[in-house]
C-alpha cells in the first residue's frame, strides 16, 4: 500500500529548544544519506554514506549561508569548495532496517544553540528533507513495524512521567509487557472464535462445537484476565495524571507555608500578613512515588475588589474538582466564624484535617471541628518547625492509594483510549457469555467474541483509523 507519509525523508530538532551544550538534528527516510552526504565534511574525509552504522564522525557541518565564518584555520580549507563552516559536529549514521524508524537515519550532534539548529535545520530541507510532524518518527516506528501502538504511545508517557513510579510503569510497556498481554488473550478469543465459525459455516461437516458450559467458562476466563487488567486502570491513572490537592482554610493559617514543606521549596510567598496569596498557586509534587498536583488557595471569603472575587471563584472550583481536600486549620487560635464557613464548602469531599503550629500553645477546641467532620483524619504539625510531616506526607497518600505499595513490576493501565477498549471489550464478552446462557444462535455468540477482539486491536494498532493516528501522534513532541 503507498504511504506518502512514509516516502519523504524528514527531519527535525531532536532536543528541547533553548540554550544547551548538545543540540540533535534528526534525519530519516531514504535520502538521509544522500542529504547528510552534502552538509557534513568529516576530519577523516569520508562521506556519511561511507560510515558504519552506529559509528559516530567528527567534522563540520558546512553549506553556504549569508551570516560571516568564524572558528578556527579549517574554514580556509572549506572555502576552496565554496562552503561555509555552520558548526563542528559529531555524526551517526542508522541504516534501515536497524533504526528507529526502520529506514535510514542520520543523527547530527551539534551545538545547542537556537541559531547554529535553525541553520543546520534550514540546510537539510534545502537539500531535499521535509519538516517532520509532532510525533511523525515514532508514528514511523509504528508503521513499520518496530513497535505497536502501545509502545508508541509509551514513548510519550516516558517523556511526560512525573514521577520514577510511572516512568518504570511506561518502560514495561515499551518493553511489550501490555503487548504481550493482550496478544495472549487475542490468541485465546481467536481459538474460541476460530472454533464457533467452523461449526457456524460448516454446518454439513458436522463439527462439533464445545459443549456450551465449556465455551462459557472459556468466554469467562477471558473476561477475567480483561477485569484484571481494569483493575488496574485507577492505580495507573494515579501514577500519570496525578492526585489533585487542595490546601484551604481562612488567612493567615500557614497553608502557604505548608505547600513550600510538601514541594521542599519556597514557591509561595510567607508573611505574618493575612491574606497575602491572592490567587492559586499550582504546583506538582512527588510524595513517596506518586505525583500530586497541590494547589494553595486564596484564604479570602469576602472579595474587596475584581481580583478577590477571581480568587474566590477559582478556589471554589478548585474544591469542587478535588480529589483531597488539606483543610488547614491554626491550632494557636480559636475556633472562628471563618472557620465554620470552610468546613460548610467542604462538606462530602475527602477530607483530611491539617491542625498547623502545633509548635505553639494549643487554643483551638478540637470538639467543634470533630463534631462538623465527623470521621475525618486529622494530623498535627508545624508547617514553619517542620514537625509531622513525614506523618503528613504518610497520611496524604493513604487517603487516595489503596495499595501499601506501587506495584511498578506489574502492568498498570493508564491510558484513557485503553480503558475505553477494554471496557468495551469485557461489554462484547459479556454479551457473548448471556447468548451462551439463554441458548441462542453461535452465530450471535461468535460475533460477540469477535467484536471483543477488534476492540484488542484497537489498543494495539492492528486496526486503527488514520485519524486516531493522527490525534495520538499530534500529542507528541516535534523530533521524536
Amino acid at each position: 500500500m503507498y504511504r506518502p507519509d512514509l516516502e519523504d525523508t524528514i527531519v527535525a530538532v531532536s532536543t528541547a529548544l533553548g540554550y544547551g551544550g548538545i543540540g540533535i538534528v534528526r534525519l530519516s527516510g531514504n535520502n538521509a544519506l544522500s542529504i547528510a552526504d552534502g552538509m557534513f565534511m568529516a576530519k577523516s574525509k569520508k562521506k556519511p554514506s561511507e560510515f558504519k552504522s552506529y559509528t559516530a564522525h567528527y567534522g563540520w557541518v558546512v553549506g553556504s549561508r549569508r551570516s560571516p565564518v568564524t572558528g578556527h584555520q579549517t574554514k580556509r580549507k572549506l572555502r576552496a569548495t565554496g562552503n561555509d563552516i555552520i558548526d563542528e559536529a559529531l555524526v551517526t549514521v542508522m541504516r534501515a532496517p536497524k533504526s528507529y524508524t526502520r529506514q535510514d537515519m542520520v543523527e547530527i550532534n551539534c551545538h545547542g544553540g537556537l541559531v547554529v539548529l535553525k541553520t543546520v535545520l534550514n540546510l537539510a530541507v534545502s537539500l531535499g528533507a521535509r519538516l517532520a510532524e509532532p510525533g511523525e518518527f515514532t508514528k514511523r516506528a509504528f508503521l513499520n513495524g518496530r513497535i505497536d501502538l502501545t509502545q508508541a504511545e509509551a514513548v510519550l508517557d516516558i517523556i511526560r512521567a512525573k514521577t520514577d513510579a510511572f516512568l518504570k510503569v511506561s518502560l514495561n510497556q515499551l518493553k511489550g509487557d501490555l503487548t504481550l498481554e493482550l496478544e495472549n488473550i487475542r490468541e485465546y478469543l481467536m481459538g474460541i472464535y476460530v472454533e464457533l465459525e467452523a461449526v457456524v459455516n460448516f454446518p454439513e461437516d458436522e463439527i462439533d462445537a464445545s459443549p456450551r458450559r465449556q465455551l462459557l467458562n472459556r468466554i469467562r476466563k477471558a473476561q477475567e484476565r480483561i477485569e484484571k487488567l481494569l483493575a488496574s486502570s485507577e492505580q495507573g491513572k494515579i501514577l500519570k495524571e496525578g492526585i489533585k490537592v487542595v490546601i484551604c482554610g481562612r488567612p493567615n493559617v500557614g497553608k502557604s507555608s505548608l505547600l513550600n514543606v510538601l514541594l521542599k521549596q519556597p514557591r509561595a510567598i510567607v508573611t505574618e500578613i493575612a491574606g497575602t496569596t491572592r490567587d492559586t498557586i499550582e504546583e506538582t509534587a512527588q510524595i513517596r512515588g506518586i505525583p500530586f498536583q497541590l494547589i494553595d488557595t486564596a484564604g479570602i471569603l469576602e472579595p474587596r475588589d475584581s481580583i478577590e472575587r477571581e480568587a474566590v471563584k477559582r478556589s471554589r472550583l478548585h474544591i469542587e474538582n478535588a480529589d483531597l481536600v488539606l483543610f488547614v486549620i491554626d491550632i494557636h487560635e480559636k475556633f472562628s466564624a471563618k472557620d465554620k464557613e470552610f468546613i460548610d464548602r467542604i462538606k462530602g469531599k475527602n477530607v483530611l484535617v491539617v491542625l498547623n503550629k502545633c509548635d505553639l500553645a494549643a487554643k483551638l477546641d478540637l470538639r467543634k471541628i470533630t463534631a462538623l467532620l465527623k470521621g475525618r483524619k486529622m494530623i498535627k504539625v508545624s508547617a514553619l518547625k517542620r514537625i509531622a510531616i513525614d506523618a503528613l506526607e504518610k497520611e496524604i497518600v493513604k487517603s487516595v492509594w489503596k495499595s501499601k505499595d506501587i506495584d511498578t513490576a506489574g502492568i498498570l493501565i493508564s491510558n484513557t483510549r485503553h480503558i475505553y477498549a477494554l471496557k468495551e471489550c469485557g461489554l462484547n464478552l459479556q454479551e457473548a457469555e448471556g447468548a451462551l446462557g439463554k441458548n441462542m444462535p453461535l452465530e450471535l455468540v461468535s460475533e460477540g467474541v469477535k467484536a471483543a477482539v477488534s476492540h484488542l486491536d484497537e489498543i494495539t494498532g492492528r486496526s486503527v483509523s488514520a485519524d486516531l493516528l493522527s490525534r495520538i501522534f499530534s500529542e507528541f513532541c516535534i523530533g521524536k
